[in-house]
């Protein structure tokens, strides 16, 4: 895809109704031959536009009109280009949880190991720590009490969600770039990762740091297709294990995923994955119609259950009861 049909899409289906800021950026840089021309400077994976944009404001761009923009991007290019060039969209949004949690309740009356591929900073891997307010349901609490971390879903169909958390008793995960929450920094460019207007998503991102803060998980560094085996291996053996992942294969070439895929189906684990409707062939599987706006699939084992949204607003569920 040529960058500038990259902005527009990214203008006109991604943040268009989520972030007026990033739509007319996007819009703007499509027009702009000056812009796409540095833009081209990076590598074709590292033109996306959730990089350029986090990679500005990590640099000192604000909210703005795209001129004031423009300007900005033009003069601060160079230093731009660096942090684009040496970090990774790793979005790592917290409320994704709220779509995997119905999945994630294979084991209810057990502890449970959980192992995310693509883990960036890890705060997915605390599905019991967060509270879940699903559709007109009580809310589902920790067993502690309510949490800082307040996630609400809108669902459709009959999603299995659970009564009770799931009791975690080892967490871990594989990321090309594991961020360590105690560096400021890492914080900070998850920051610049949200869309400006999001400033529910970044109260999220900071209540949800402060519990993986207070008690780290174990990341690597590494692929995630020559790592998972060796994680899932170094689990207890009485403990099952789940591993999954959300809008990560996506950043693979296609050989890769089905690369992955194999080496799932021989780990003795359960395995979840949230992409794309474009990422995975699912083969002959009959899929509903996908509803409206950018959407995830959800599956479990390699079979699709259910559309989710990006972020974890809604899940329109479609597979049995798991």
């Amino acid at each position: 895809m040529e960058t500038s049909q990259r902005y527009r899409r990214f203008a006109e289906l991604e943040v268009r109704g989520f972030s007026p800021c990033y739509e007319e950026w996007s819009g703007g840089i499509a027009g702009s031959p000056r812009i796409l021309g540095l833009i081209d400077q990076l590598p074709e994976p590292r033109r996306q536009p959730n990089l350029v944009f986090g990679a500005a404001r990590y640099v000192g761009a604000v909210e703005s009109g795209f001129a004031e923009f423009a300007d900005f991007l033009i003069t601060h290019w160079a230093e731009v280009y660096e942090v684009a060039m040496t970090h990774r969209t790793q979005t790592n949004e917290a409320g994704r949880t709220a779509t995997l949690l119905p999945v994630l309740n294979l084991y209810p009356a057990q502890p449970v190991a959980l192992i995310e591929f693509g883990a960036s900073a890890g705060l997915c891997l605390y599905p019991d720590r967060y509270s879940y307010r699903y559709d007109d349901r009580p809310i589902l609490d920790p067993a502690d009490g309510r949490s800082d971390v307040v996630l609400s879903c809108t669902t459709s169909g009959r999603p299995p969600i659970p009564e009770v958390l799931p009791q975690v008793a080892y967490r871990a995960g594989v990321d090309l770039n594991p961020l360590d929450l105690a560096d400021a920094e890492n914080l900070r460019w998850l920051e610049c990762l949200i869309w400006p207007e999001q400033r529910d998503r970044l109260v999220r991102l900071r209540s949800a740091a402060a519990i993986v803060r207070r008690d780290p998980p174990e990341l690597v560094a590494g692929d995630l297709v020559d790592a998972i085996a060796d994680l899932v291996h170094a689990v207890p053996q009485d403990i099952p294990v789940i591993v999954f992942g959300s809008a990560v294969l996506t950043y693979l070439p296609p050989e890769r995923r089905a690369a992955f895929r194999e080496v799932m189906r021989a780990l003795p684990c359960r395995w979840i994955t949230n992409e794309g409707t474009a990422v995975l062939d699912f083969g002959s599987a009959a899929l509903p119609a996908a509803p409206a706006g950018i959407r995830m699939i959800t599956a479990l084992d390699g079979d699709p259950v259910a559309y989710a949204a990006p972020h974890g607003q809604t899940l329109d569920w479609f597979g049995s009861a798991g």
